[in-house]
């Protein structure tokens, strides 16, 4: 048994600083940035904004968005110290198995292919959405006429327009299309520019009115006329927006698999991860708040709310330009959003962790053909199955999971004792390990106890976090109702957190030198697990049976075919990605 822990917990040595990549670093700050607001702007501003106000929040949308932002700006800072420690491509996951150990970058790889596959398919089905309704939706009635599926966790229709998208997508993939940043930086412009015709058009009729609508001046006809005013949903309204807003900022991680291709990867990919959104921010704000001033919550079009709008102002002109701006983003979002899943694969499949033939490369086009077909195909059923709204809480549910695990990873990292350099010895006494709790000993560097402590510590707190979440979002009547049993429980997990927090506080931090380093630690960190566990909970029961059904069959590969096929346990240890010969060439990016 003890054989079987420690080969979940085998670590990845980091011993590879990036210098000896056979990839050309090539990519500027501007370029990094352009990267990260092009393949993460997109669906949020011109479809989620829209659909969020029309079913769960109400004008409280822009609130969703900035709660959301939140979570992002917090992931985003524990994405940027590991940019600065590990320079090197592969994301979190090559992060998370240097740091925490093979099981949990197993686990934070399957979730960021569920994140790119999922990601595919919900830019295709809101592609395919927009399209249809600049053409008075005749393709959905069609369609659902001549194939409905009348299943209740299934799409109305199957959308074949959106598995055409995703297979024409995989097919470039598949044929090798290189990634010019020049084009992204272009395609990134031409996104903003269409945001600032939005923001400066639909601003001239913006009404504060809209933001305090009354109940009885809501038509009966409509269907969910909640409350009226800003909050119609009432606060658990603008928290479960939240939780969808947060697929908007979904996408921003993609900088981090840039290591081995930026310039000063440990000063640029820090600045353009918290730059890019910045910029995401602003615009999903802007556009959340003009487009709720300018049309009531209820009257908005959940699928397409700015052709609507359009319409509803009898802007046809302007309806196009903005209609075709949107078209033109969100294919180059549905072609950014698959286009990390190769390396990510790619990565895992040489550490042994999946399939081998997942890392076979095409001699001809210099791509891994069958990963790429199984995942277009993967990403084609799924949207030609489902909704948007479902595809899009399987993906914000996946991604949150994996942002926590990244910013345990950076407390763990912070924590951690040097195991080459060991500067104390191991406390046994156990007078002297309660000492510990409180560092009453005033150590000066992390030891194992301290470690110890820490790692327990971060159990418990995910505990913790998990029954208070729970309790906030399932128990809300009772807490309202000031039930005392409810409220005692809430009490009594407040200030478990609480001390948690403080014994972790109390623990000596390693002190080494690095570009970048979260402030604030283990605040922030900790304020991003808790954050993303409570958006977590926030999502649907189905959400969550299609994301356990998810990691199940994860969890099946992994110890049936990873745990015992694994570099690290056959070999004792594992080449790197830039060790490994030409690794990007399965993407078409190759040294100049």
């Amino acid at each position: 048994m003890t054989k079987f822990f420690k080969a979940l917990c085998r670590k990845k040595p980091n011993d590879d600083d990036g210098s000896h990549s056979k990839l050309a670093r090539v990519l500027t700050l501007l370029d990094l940035t352009g990267l990260g607001v092009g393949s993460t702007l997109g669906l949020g501003a011109y479809v989620l904004a829209g659909s969020v106000a029309y079913e769960k929040a109400g004008p409280g949308v822009v609130v969703s968005f900035v709660i959301a932002a939140v979570a992002a700006a917090i992931a985003g800072l524990c994405y940027a110290e590991f940019a600065s420690r590990v320079p090197k491509a592969g994301s979190a996951y090559i992060y998370t198995y240097i740091t925490i150990g093979e099981f949990a970058a197993f686990t934070i790889g399957w979730n960021l292919m569920l994140e790119y596959i999922i990601g595919t398919a919900s830019v295709a089905r809101g592609l395919s959405a927009y399209i249809d309704a600049l053409i008075d939706n005749k393709m959905a009635k069609t369609l659902t006429g001549i194939m409905e599926m009348r299943v209740s966790f299934l799409a109305k229709y199957p959308d074949i327009l959106s598995f055409l998208v995703v297979l024409t997508i995989t097919a470039l993939l598949a044929y090798g299309v290189k990634e010019s940043t020049t084009l992204n930086n272009i395609f990134t412009a031409v996104n903003l520019m269409v945001i600032a015709v939005v923001l400066i058009s639909v601003g001239t009729v913006a009404d504060s009115a809209n933001w305090n609508i009354r109940p009885e001046d809501i038509p009966p006809q409509v269907e969910r006329p909640g409350a009226g005013g800003f909050l119609p949903y009432g606060i658990a309204g603008v928290m479960a927006g939240a939780a969808k807003c947060f697929y908007g900022y979904v996408g921003f991680d993609c900088i981090a698999t840039t290591g081995e291709e930026a310039k000063n990867p440990s000063r640029n990919i820090p600045l353009s991860i918290i730059f890019s959104l910045v910029i995401i921010f602003l615009s999903y704000f802007g556009v959340a708040m003009v487009l709720t001033m300018a049309l009531p919550y209820y009257e908005q079009n959940p699928v397409a709310p700015f052709p609507h709008l359009f319409d509803y102002l009898g802007w046809a002109e302007i309806k196009w330009i903005v209609s075709i701006g949107a078209i033109f983003s969100l294919c180059t979002n549905s072609l950014g959003a698959m286009f990390p899943l190769p390396r990510v694969m790619y990565a895992m499949s040489s550490d042994g962790l999946l399939f081998k033939k997942l890392r076979s490369v095409n001699p001809l086009t210099k791509t891994p053909l069958l990963a790429t077909i199984i995942s277009g195909l993967i990403s084609g059923v799924m949207c030609l199955l489902f909704e948007l709204h479902q595809l899009i809480d399987m993906m914000s549910i996946g991604t949150l999971l994996a942002y926590t695990i990244v910013a345990v990873s950076v407390l763990v990292l912070r924590y951690d004792e040097n195991t080459n350099f060991r500067t104390e010895v191991p406390i046994q006494d156990k007078t002297q390990l309660v000492k510990q709790l409180f560092n009453l000993n005033i150590a000066k560097k992390p030891n194992a106890v301290s470690s110890k402590i820490v790692k327990i510590s971060l159990f418990l707190f995910a505990i913790a976090v998990c029954g208070i979440s729970g309790v906030m979002v399932h128990c809300q009547e009772h807490l309202e109702a000031q039930n005392p049993t409810y409220l005692t429980v809430l009490i009594i997990l407040a200030m478990a957190i609480l001390i948690l927090f403080m014994v972790i506080s109390c623990q000596p931090c390693e002190q080494s030198n690095i570009r970048f380093k979260v402030p604030m630690v283990p605040f922030i960190p900790m304020l991003s697990m808790l954050v993303n566990i409570y958006l977590m909970f926030q999502l649907d029961l189905e959400t969550w049976i299609g994301f356990s059904v998810w990691l199940l069959i994860g969890f099946i590969i992994y110890f049936t075919y990873g745990i015992r096929h694994s570099a690290l346990g056959s070999a004792g240890q594992t080449l790197s990605e830039s060790q490994l010969e030409s690794p990007f060439a399965l993407i078409g990016i190759e040294k100049a």
